[in-house]
């Protein structure tokens, strides 16, 4: 008996260090591992010496913000920073414009053209004409038509005193004068001449044509139709003779020089006035 109850004893007890062993290996395995490596779940990939290639996060991508357009800078305007340095060193001076070689149209010249308007000139600015030489008008005008609707036939080209002088003598002398004669007004003033380069016919002296200061009168046309031609009309003409004359008289009340017909050949088809200084004042009436 015991004999027996010391073997079933021994069993037990084996069975215990058994257990205890197993339980002991279970706790040493538990206590290798962390809880984050049970609790944190791994990508299958080789953990070894080479690193596994993983894709870049893309970084992320940022959207400039639009400002509003600002005003557009002045054409002609500089930079705030110009391309040239040297600029900002030095500043930059406006010399005052020599008066001499200034643009701007002289006072007198606008008077005129103010006259002008008054007297009912239908004129035009033209840019300045420079031939060489004493071939040149500085402010040059441009006339089309005269006081009471009367066309300039081509238009002429003058300085704006000649202009204002053949308009004040039409209007106060030429029209009245064809009206009291004829009944009818002046419709048309044919010129064939105004601005010309030319030298006086046989000299070397400069014709005011030259200087837009001298105009051509061919012929008179009325109103009513009738031309009246400049040329020396015939002996029973006398209503022509009698203004033609009245053209020659009066207009030296207002021109230096008037010539026509009777004067000499080249003066045989038309009035020539202008307004030539001359010593003393002669004026040449012929």
């Amino acid at each position: 008996m015991v004999g027996v109850q010391s073997g079933n004893w021994r069993l037990p007890a084996r069975r215990k260090a058994v257990r205890a062993a197993i339980y002991m290996a279970a706790l040493f395995g538990l206590s290798a591992c962390s809880v984050s490596d049970v609790m944190s779940p791994r990508p299958e990939i080789d953990v070894g010496f080479s690193t596994a290639a993983v894709a870049p996060v893309p970084a992320p991508v940022s959207v400039p913000v639009q400002e509003a357009p600002g005003p557009a800078p002045s054409q002609g305007l500089q930079a705030l920073v110009p391309s040239n340095p040297m600029m900002v060193s030095y500043p930059r001076f406006t010399m005052p414009q020599d008066p001499a070689t200034s643009t701007s149209m002289p006072q007198e010249e606008i008077a005129c053209r103010q006259r002008l308007k008054r007297l009912g000139v239908q004129y035009r600015d033209l840019a300045p004409i420079n031939d060489g030489g004493s071939c040149r008008i500085d402010w040059p005008v441009q006339v089309s038509g005269l006081s009471g609707n009367i066309e300039m036939s081509p238009a002429a080209t003058l300085n704006c005193q000649m202009a204002e002088t053949f308009a004040r003598w039409t209007k106060n002398e030429l029209a009245p004068a064809a009206r009291k004669r004829y009944l009818t007004g002046i419709g048309k003033i044919k010129q064939g001449s105004s601005y010309s380069c030319r030298r006086i016919a046989g000299t070397s002296v400069a014709s005011e044509h030259s200087k837009g200061n001298a105009l051509d009168v061919m012929a008179v046309e009325l109103k009513n139709g009738r031309e009246i031609d400049v040329r020396k009309p015939g002996f029973f003409a006398f209503r022509e003779r009698g203004l033609l004359n009245t053209v020659r008289a009066e207009g030296c009340d207002y021109f230096t020089t008037v010539l026509g017909p009777g004067y000499n050949y080249d003066h045989r088809n038309h009035f020539h006035f202008d307004l030539k200084g001359r010593r003393n004042g002669y004026r040449a009436c012929r």
